[in-house]
């Protein structure tokens, strides 16, 4: 609510680790000093197999639901409410590795050389994810945003097959159950692959990290979905001019179609408030 109550932005996202999904369905999970949290990793089908069935996760994530449902009844009705998840692809890289990987290797190779237990692990965090996001919205979500934060490191088939296919899964699913509910994918780093997303039908918006042109994002997606994004998260560190003037160009390039204002990634610690307050005015004219 802090930064509701400060900035009055136009909407409010609830962030929970994406680890609290494998701990629901019974990974051992804890945090090394200095370091973070690590995951005993699942290396095989029948570690897989051994998970826990998904109509057992929600008494880990309750907390969750319950945070949602008191932000729901305590954000002015004006502000939207973003329910959080992340993308299976990108949980299964902590589930096969433990912790993170600087180029998720652990499940590339799994994917590889294993892919029956592997397409297994994908489908059980898309099943999962179905009914934690479900549960977000019953608690009081509007929207629901699922990111996919490695989906830059697959290619090819690979991307289709981990990336896309189980987003589409889980947004269909979702409006199946939930009709007025809107979906906004993130799949960070996909390149020419957010096109595959925008022509899949089911995504409501796009969000677009730093990388992405544009000038490309208006001519190959804001024709089909709305587009969320995408200034470089450091202006928030630096400010200055480079600020005004980024923030204006995103405005006047994408401001004619479907467009939500964002950052490409999440705010860092190091971001200034003098600089969002610098940023809203902007935008706000």
């Amino acid at each position: 609510m802090q930064p509701i109550r400060r900035f009055g932005f136009d909407a409010a996202i609830l962030f929970a680790d994406i680890l609290l999904l494998p701990q629901a369905l019974g990974m051992k999970l804890w945090f090394e000093t200095g370091e973070g949290p690590r995951l005993e990793p699942v290396s095989n089908l029948a570690e897989i197999n051994s998970l826990k069935p998904i109509d057992e996760i929600h008494e880990t994530l309750n907390p969750v639901y319950e945070t949602v449902k008191r932000l729901s009844d305590t954000l002015p009705a004006e502000t939207t409410l973003i329910g959080f998840a992340g993308a299976p692809w990108t949980v299964a890289t902590y589930m096969v590795a433990g912790r993170g990987s600087s180029d998720q290797g652990p499940a590339r190779k799994m994917m590889y050389q294993d892919p029956v237990a592997f397409q297994e692990l994908i489908d059980l965090v898309a099943d999962a994810t179905i009914e934690y996001l479900a549960k977000q919205v019953e608690a009081g979500a509007e929207v629901v945003k699922l990111f996919d934060s490695w989906a830059g490191s697959l290619s090819g088939s690979g991307f289709e097959q981990y990336a896309l296919k189980p987003a589409v899964k889980i947004a269909t699913a979702l409006k199946a159950r939930f009709p007025d509910l809107k979906f906004i994918g993130f799949p960070r780093g996909a390149g020419g692959g957010y096109i595959s997303f925008a022509d899949a039908g089911v995504f409501d918006g796009l969000a677009l990290d730093s990388s992405v042109p544009a000038e490309w994002a208006r001519d190959n997606l804001q024709t089909k979905v709305a587009v969320q994004g995408n200034l470089d998260p450091m202006m928030m560190i630096t400010g200055g001019e480079m600020l005004e003037s980024e923030t204006r160009r995103l405005l006047d390039i994408l401001g004619g179609g479907p467009y939500i204002f964002n950052l490409g990634h999440g705010i860092t610690p190091e971001g200034k408030p003098e600089n969002v307050e610098k940023m809203l005015r902007i935008i706000r004219g």
